[in-house]
């Protein structure tokens, strides 16, 4: 069930490379597709200063002013799911990084004219993730 969640949901890179240097990678990936990198979220620092431990999960927040700007021209609530979010972890020997699909917003709003918008700003995080996995 959870691949189904991910297929419909999401986009799931995994990379040989360790969790140190796909984050590196993605930052430099982010800025040579012409997205900003907004902030980093290190969950388990954050976690850790409360008392809590995990492994390392990283939540990067990205964004290309003249997508979000032509995205919040069609409805201004397209802005609760800014900016797009690619979370990064090790699984074993593997690191992970997610993406929640900016089509699904399309799909949860229908009829304000996102589909087109919402796949080439997909088709773009996915070229990072797969530039920043290799």
């Amino acid at each position: 069930m959870k691949d189904l969640v991910m297929e419909s949901l999401g986009h799931k890179v995994e990379s040989n490379k360790s969790f140190e240097q796909i984050c590196a990678d993605l930052e430099t990936a982010t800025t040579e597709n012409q997205f900003r990198l907004l902030a980093v979220h290190d969950v388990q620092e954050t976690l850790a200063g409360k008392g809590f431990e995990r492994e390392p999960l990283k939540i990067f927040e990205l964004c290309n002013a003249g997508f979000a700007h032509q995205a919040l021209q069609k409805h201004i609530d397209v802005a609760m799911f800014m900016p797009c979010r690619i979370t990064i972890y090790p699984v074993g020997d593997k690191t992970v990084m997610t993406l929640a699909k900016p089509t699904m917003i399309s799909q949860m709003m229908p009829g304000i004219g996102l589909d087109e918008l919402a796949q080439d700003v997909e088709q773009r995080m996915i070229k990072i993730m797969e530039t920043a996995s290799k």
